[in-house]
């Protein structure tokens, strides 16, 4: 359907009817912020890390080139404020709804996955020696040569959360979201060749990539670490898009499905010229009769 067929549906005129219909969405939102928080304050697992292991742990402690706070800021905030551009443009409160919650559900469902792995891996951070012993002195179990740590707890706990990388999952799952997002709004894939539109759409992904480039630079993380973290925020982004979305292929990729689902409904404007409604047409079966030739009679068409 073309967009501007559509009417306008605000948040004043619209927004409480679409946000108690996912009251359970955004309930669900919040249990899983409390669940990420949890998994933030439990201790990690503590792996074996022995003495002979120390070559690999040995590169410096340095600060984050990109850091915690600005994280949020960039994989959910900057997302928003595009959306949020979209909706003072077309003002349409499905559109605007439902790319708030699949950004947050997929930054969130991606927090908690990845936070999950932290703790039940335990894996050590390449400057897991200078985290352990500050003073560059090891210390060591005379027995089993795993290490017996002498720096300050919350460094060493810290230390342990290697994999996968929070940082580079928590971008792609934002920033991944909102390539998908300009891809259907832009319409990169109308088989009309503009190159441009695929620049747009891999900014986004250009930016996380870099983000998780800085934290190998910055001896935060091992390769491993931020390639399966890249992986798993763009997988989860992928999905909570097409929750809410069709595909950026698809003749309606531009809207989202409740705003279909809406103008199907009896009080709706009318009806998407994609909405995979079957149209049946009726086949009328004539009859036709030819009785047996006896003066030359025609043949009767009934």
């Amino acid at each position: 359907m073309p967009e501007d067929q559509l009417n306008r549906h605000t948040i004043r005129s619209h927004g409480a009817k679409v946000a108690r219909t996912h009251m359970h969405d955004w309930l669900i939102l919040l249990l899983l912020v409390i669940i990420d928080g949890i998994l933030n304050v439990i201790e990690p697992f503590h792996r074996f890390v022995g003495e002979g292991m120390m070559s690999d742990l040995r590169y410096p402690l340095k600060d984050n080139t990109i850091p915690f706070w600005a994280v949020p800021i960039v994989a959910i905030l900057l997302p928003i404020a595009i959306i949020l551009v979209y909706y003072l443009i077309r003002k349409d409160v499905y559109d605007f709804h439902h790319a708030i919650l699949g950004l947050l559900f997929s930054v969130l469902i991606t927090a908690v996955i990845t936070d999950a792995i932290k703790d039940g891996v335990g894996r050590p951070r390449p400057d897991f020696f200078w985290r352990c012993f500050p003073d560059g002195k090891g210390v060591f179990d005379p027995v089993t040569r795993n290490v017996r740590c002498t720096g300050d707890k919350s460094v060493i706990k810290e230390g342990h959360k290697s994999f996968p990388s929070g940082h580079t999952s928590w971008s792609f799952a934002g920033l991944g979201f909102l390539a998908w997002y300009l891809s259907g709004k832009i319409k990169a894939f109308d088989r009309r060749g503009h190159v441009a539109k695929l620049c747009i759409v891999f900014f986004p992904l250009l930016v996380a990539a870099m983000i998780a480039v800085s934290r190998v630079d910055d001896y935060w993380h091992h390769w491993q670490d931020v390639f399966t973290g890249g992986l798993i925020g763009l997988t989860i982004s992928s999905f909570c898009y097409l929750q809410f979305f069709p595909p950026p292929y698809d003749t309606d990729g531009w809207g989202p499905h409740a705003y279909f689902q809406m103008l199907a409904e009896p009080n709706g404007v009318q009806t998407s010229s994609n909405s995979n409604y079957a149209q049946h047409a009726e086949v009328q079966i004539l009859s036709v009769c030819i009785p047996p030739q006896h003066d030359g009679d025609n043949a009767r068409i009934h």
